[in-house]
């Protein structure tokens, strides 16, 4: 088991509170290798910017409300490899909009191990990897526009799913599996997607404290730990880290 399995498992039980809440859920697998995606994947697939009067579908805004995280495991049948789970409005439906978003990465490989989180959590920064997909994020919310003329020729959330897929998969040889779920139904949704987000990113973060001290580089937090609400769950993820370190 891996420090981020908790995190994962509570995923499906998202997805299930927000599809008895009424929500539109879409889920689409895998299609055979013979279908190709709509439009080009790789760097430099995407040049220049996509202008708002050239957009026609734009993705968690501040205004709107964002939030992102990848979690992975060494446990690869948690991650339902090439599974996209749609929650909310796909583009198609939202010409002109600016819709919130929230956006989850699930990777599984039995050969990843916690030094593989920060390449992991950079794959995420996708850049120019993307036709017609401009984004700017950051491992706590993605903000993006999607041009007219790639959504003209077919691109859909599990384009974007599928994309995500090869380029993670390009990375790294350890990704066997990889599960995306996109929510786009209203920022009140992304609430409970928040909660998971911080707790997966207070673990990365102690993964990144160790593995840096390792190298020689502290990274400890200056904060009063007395005073801070995160201190269980940061003395947990410690313990959890320390008795791994102990049995190495």
């Amino acid at each position: 088991m891996t420090l981020l399995d908790d995190q994962i498992c509570k995923v499906p039980e998202y997805v299930e509170e927000l599809r008895s809440r009424g929500r539109a859920v879409t889920v689409s697998d895998a299609p055979p290798i013979s279908v190709a995606l709509p439009v080009a994947v790789g760097k430099g697939a995407h040049s220049g910017l996509v202008l708002r009067g050239d957009t026609w579908l734009e993705l968690g805004n501040p205004e709107a409300g964002s939030c992102s995280c990848t979690l992975f495991t060494a446990t690869p049948g948690l991650v339902r490899d090439g599974r996209v789970t749609v929650i909310g409005p796909d583009v198609s439906d939202a010409c002109g909009k600016s819709l919130p978003f929230g956006q989850i990465l699930l990777i599984g490989g039995d050969e990843l191990q916690e030094g593989d989180c920060e390449l992991l959590m950079h794959m995420g920064v996708i850049g120019d990897s993307i036709e017609g997909y401009m984004v700017r994020s950051s491992r706590q919310s993605v903000w993006s526009r999607i041009s007219r003329d790639v959504a003209l020729k077919g691109f859909t959330l599990k384009t974007l799913g599928r994309a995500l897929r090869t380029l993670h998969k390009a990375g790294s040889c350890k990704i066997q599996a990889m599960e995306t779920i996109f929510v786009t139904s209203s920022r009140e949704d992304l609430e409970r997607l928040a909660e998971i987000a911080r707790e997966g990113q207070m673990i990365t973060r102690e993964i990144a404290r160790v593995t840096w001290k390792a190298r020689g580089v502290d990274l400890d937090c200056t904060l009063d730990c007395s005073s801070c609400a995160d201190k269980t769950v940061c003395d947990d993820i410690k313990e959890l880290l320390g008795e791994r370190v102990s049995a190495s």
